[in-house]
């Protein structure tokens, strides 16, 4: 076992009680350690004089004990201690409150550097609870550039500027330099020890600047490289299916009632040339809310089966299931294609009845969840694997589902705009179309931010919509009261509504806690307009189409991505009337205030998505952690982005030339892509 991967408490002066409180801040291992960055930095590399210090400001300073401390017990519990100081300006005070034990740190006329906050009081300069260090010629803290790290209760920056000191001078030897001497020649790069010196205590801006460029260079390099390989394990070159032409889906075009945008065109194209090859097809499709990627779908589905092939789709909730299952059926009610649905909540005898027709070949489409991908689920032809909203399943349950079926095309889709560089990242291991064109009519949705003091305003035009015969949501973040954050709770609001101001209409309760055949219960009933208005949280986000629903009201607008209040949003404007959404924002942070007026402004996913990933971050981008993504711990995808793209050029071309990585300069890079992506590159062997 390599050292770098012991338990942190193995550092002299860690121990299991700090490990406890390191590990808040996912620090496990030595290695974790030194690869955990600052988040700023302060140059205390120059000293000002006192007569320069400014009130309320930080100091560092280079001063004389100048005379015996002087002691003050203004009152009981409180000690005052100050050190006279002085240097060739001004004389001032070094101030602690319930510190005594400081008066014997310091002798007189013994020289310190110190760093704190300036309190000026008449002429007396005061230093309060500083930082000091002996003017000893060693540049511990001050007189250099000190990192500044994220830090957790109970563990002080010092501190871990000390730890962090201790683990790279006592283990940094250890690290191993993977990049090829030509990457590093090429781009003047330091070694991984330099960059990692240099990051933590950087000598100079320059210095930093190439360490930063080349630990970000190397974190998405070695990403990029792990999902190739990936990529290259669930779509390598065996024989895939080679689906014929259909001259009935041309047919089934024309029948439409409606006419194809150029962007479904275009996908679909794409989809069919996949098909049609004797290659595996492995594809994302990548549309707005309501850009029409069911039909795509759908499409694909009849391909696979004038070819004489089944399909299957696989969606994250059963009410989503649902919803595909219907509109499927509906779409092939013309035709003798059998398609069936296999959620959770169907009984047992339904349940067996229907893995015998899947096994049998009977059924030509089977739609679904989770419940798909369980061990007693055989098909007899599979040649058709789609995955819907992608975001919510990993690689390997979409190769659990593919493996049913003996080299299948797989397409998967989301509804998730996301920026193409990023799908490049997350989606790594596919190809990617993206439907960017909305079907003609789609009325855009009024939306508008408001201060929960408008809020019964809000409730009034609510009510106006429903008299009019209309359908309203109202989104809560959480199900249940929470006591440690302010957010109304789904289960509080419905009862606050139902009892006062919606007494009148009927209201209903969704959330993803309730059983499944309650939650179809109550989806069935909005369908029906048996309910007015609907109190949710996100189980709504995706995929739930009811026409008749015009209004959207979203609490606690601040708690949510703008990804996801677009996908929210997207739940109205379905139909031919008006739609309205309603963002009630209880934050008067600058940032919140921006991102609604983003909301307002845009009804662009991509758009948005571009900006919910700057605001927020790539760290957060609608849980990038559920894909199974190593953190980036450096690397920004927004900030980055050119050095992103120069990484995934490189990546390609060294996947090209040594697709397992078994070249000698790249045997280093297969170790840590393995260590980092963590079990998930278990089942393959790189050969």
């Amino acid at each position: 076992m390599n050292k770098l991967d012991m338990s942190v408490q193995y550092i002299k002066g860690v121990g299991p009680k700090k490990a406890k409180l390191l590990k808040k801040l996912n620090i496990e291992t030595i290695r974790d350690l030194i690869y955990y960055f600052p988040r700023n930095y302060e140059d205390r590399r120059n000293f000002i004089k006192l007569i320069n210090c400014k009130n309320d400001e930080k100091a560092n300073l280079k001063v004389q004990i100048s005379g015996p401390p002087i002691v003050h017990r203004p009152r009981k519990g409180l000690t005052i201690t100050k050190i006279p100081i002085k240097d060739d300006t001004a004389l001032g005070y070094l101030v602690w409150f319930n510190q005594n034990y400081v008066k014997n740190s310091f002798s007189i006329g013994e020289v310190i550097k110190v760093n704190g906050k300036v309190k000026r009081v008449g002429r007396n300069i005061e230093i309060n609870n500083p930082y000091y260090e002996k003017d000893d010629g060693k540049n511990n803290i001050l007189g250099r550039i000190i990192p500044i790290f994220p830090l957790t209760e109970k563990i002080t920056n010092i501190e871990m500027i000390k730890l962090v000191s201790k683990a790279l001078k006592e283990y940094l030897y250890l690290e191993e330099e993977v990049l090829p001497k030509e990457l590093l020649d090429m781009f003047s790069f330091p070694s991984i020890s330099e960059a990692l010196i240099n990051i933590h205590f950087p000598k100079d801006r320059q210095s930093y600047l190439l360490s930063k460029k080349r630990l970000v260079f190397e974190e998405f390099l070695i990403l990029q490289l792990g999902l190739f390989i990936l990529k290259n394990h669930y779509n390598n070159d065996e024989e895939g299916i080679k689906f014929s032409k259909s001259e009935q889906i041309l047919d089934f075009i024309k029948s439409l009632p409606f006419t194809l945008t150029n962007a479904q065109k275009r996908v679909i194209a794409e989809i069919t040339s996949d098909m049609e090859s004797s290659k595996c097809m492995n594809r994302l499709v990548q549309g707005d809310v309501g850009s029409g990627k069911t039909i795509v779908a759908v499409l694909a589905m009849m391909k696979a089966y004038f070819s004489g092939y089944q399909s299957v789709m696989m969606a994250p909730t059963e009410i989503l299931a649902r919803q595909h299952y219907n509109s499927i059926s509906e779409l092939l009610d013309d035709y003798d294609i059998k398609c069936e649905l296999l959620i959770g909540s169907i009984s047992s005898k339904q349940k067996t009845d229907l893995l015998e027709k899947i096994k049998s070949g009977e059924i030509d489409i089977v739609v679904g969840t989770h419940a798909l991908i369980q061990n007693t689920v055989e098909f007899n032809k599979l040649g058709l694997a789609i995955t819907d909203e992608q975001h919510r399943f990993g690689v390997r349950q979409r190769a659990m589902l593919s493996s049913k079926g003996q080299s299948p095309d797989v397409l998967v889709m989301t509804a998730t705009p996301i920026p193409r560089t990023l799908a490049l990242i997350l989606y790594g291991d596919l190809d990617i179309s993206v439907i960017d064109e909305l079907p003609p009519g789609r009325k855009h949705v009024k939306t508008y931010a408001v201060s929960s003091d408008m809020k019964n305003k809000v409730y009034e035009f609510v009510k106006k919509q429903i008299r009019e015969g209309r359908q309203a949501y109202i989104v809560c973040p959480l199900v249940e009261e929470s006591e440690k954050l302010d957010i109304q709770s789904a289960v509080q609001l419905y009862e606050e509504l139902q009892n006062d101001h919606f007494k009148d209409f009927r209201v209903g309760l969704l959330h993803g806690k309730m059983k499944p055949a309650d939650k179809d219960r109550i989806m069935l009933d909005f369908n029906n307009c048996e309910i007015d208005l609907l109190v949710s949280t996100t189980v709504i986000e995706v995929g739930v189409n009811v026409p008749n629903a015009n209004i959207m009201v979203i609490e606690n607008a601040e708690r949510f991505g703008l990804a996801q209040l677009h996908q929210l949003r997207g739940r109205v404007g379905r139909g031919e009337f008006q739609s309205y959404c309603v963002l009630v924002n209880n934050s008067r942070s600058k940032i919140a205030k921006e991102r609604m007026e983003i909301m307002e402004k845009s009804s662009d996913g991509f758009i948005i998505s571009e900006k919910d990933l700057e605001i927020r971050g790539p760290g957060e981008f609608f849980g990038i952690r559920q894909h199974g993504i190593p953190d980036l711990k450096i690397a920004n995808i927004f900030t980055d982005i050119d050095i992103l793209k120069t990484a995934q050029n490189f990546a390609k071309d060294i996947i090209n030339d040594d697709p397992i990585l078994e070249f000698e300069e790249h045997i280093k890079i297969k170790k840590k892509i393995i260590r980092l992506f963590e079990g998930k590159m278990n089942e393959i062997s790189f050969n």
